[in-house]
């Protein structure tokens, strides 16, 4: 994004916060940065998620970059989120683009309710009634850096696989390498040698799969 729409994203951003008060963090994400680990430009009330200006994504921005003008990204409303601490955020991520439709940036507002459903369960637990189990599953984890981001990756490619890394077959390494590179992991900086090492695999065996990975998505 150029300086005249970081800075009106900016102001943007300032004034949901403000309006919203201090449990509501606003995020402004500009996908063109040569380096996705310091994409966030502006952000306020980043107490929420402990993150300041030049911090890592999250996995929506690894996805947007990942995907550029191949795939049409949709905005995200109102769903779960949570901190490495526990609390859960209701968030929100919608898609700046640039005349032809490209996503060139992102902005996501992450309103702490941890409190909110604390109270809830409490009502729920005196009266015996309540809202049901959350329906869309888990909440997304927010992290505060690349590396955390990459663990999370990695953590989520072996639950895809449901089995650890060393008793995989070559067929489930693939598909684990595969869920890796579509979910944009390998734009993080030294991700490789990490991913070889977490899957015992050489960076040659590593190429060969992400060569038979992308075969069997084009056919």
């Amino acid at each position: 994004m150029d300086a005249t729409q970081i800075d009106f994203y900016s102001r943007l951003a300032h004034a949901i916060a403000v309006q919203f008060g201090s449990n509501c963090e606003v995020v402004i994400h500009d996908l063109e940065m040569t380096d996705p680990g310091r994409s966030i430009v502006a952000i306020e009330n980043g107490h929420v998620t402990g993150r300041t200006v030049g911090a890592g994504p999250s996995h929506v921005v690894l996805e947007a970059v990942k995907a550029g003008r191949l795939h049409k990204l949709d905005d995200r409303l109102a769903y779960l989120t949570k901190t490495d601490d526990g609390r859960i955020l209701r968030s929100s991520t919608v898609f700046i683009r640039d005349e032809d439709g490209t996503p060139i940036g992102i902005l996501s507002i992450n309103y702490d309710i941890t409190l909110i459903s604390a109270a809830a369960d409490t009502l729920s637990a005196l009266t015996g009634i309540g809202p049901n189990d959350d329906p869309t599953g888990d909440p997304e984890p927010i992290v505060k850096n690349v590396a955390d981001l990459l663990d999370d990756l990695i953590e989520q490619s072996v639950a895809l696989v449901g089995k650890p890394a060393a008793l995989m077959n070559k067929e489930e390494r693939v598909r684990a390498i595969s869920y890796l590179n579509d979910t944009g992991a390998f734009l993080i900086t030294k991700s490789g040698p990490k991913v070889c090492k977490y899957f015992g695999i050489s960076k040659y065996t590593l190429y060969s799969y992400l060569d038979e990975a992308k075969s069997s998505d084009e056919s």
